[in-house]
């Protein structure tokens, strides 16, 4: 549970969450109206990204590092994904 905000830590956390927010939200937008299908994984790519700052301004705020393992494994499911698309776009087959 978050409580006031005393540190710089948690300023910048904040700041951080507000930023990542609205790149996430322009970066859904970008995903939506995507003219082709790469732009379209790129976008999905770098949310998945954004998800993983969220989540690590959330553990810097609340403290809590039990989240430390979803970001790792979110990550590395968003790189396989996209290592996948780049095969798949290169050699058209799956």
């Amino acid at each position: 549970m978050i409580t006031k905000i005393t540190t710089p830590v948690e300023v910048a956390a904040i700041i951080s969450l507000l930023l990542i927010f609205m790149a996430l939200v322009l970066t859904f937008i970008r995903m939506i109206l995507g003219p082709s299908l790469p732009d379209k994984i790129v976008a999905l790519d770098l949310i998945a990204m954004l998800v993983v700052g969220i989540i690590i301004s959330y553990v810097a705020l609340s403290k809590q590092i039990v989240y430390l393992n979803a970001i790792v494994l979110l990550a590395l499911i968003a790189f396989l994904g996209t290592v996948a698309f780049a095969r798949y776009l290169e050699k058209r087959i799956l």
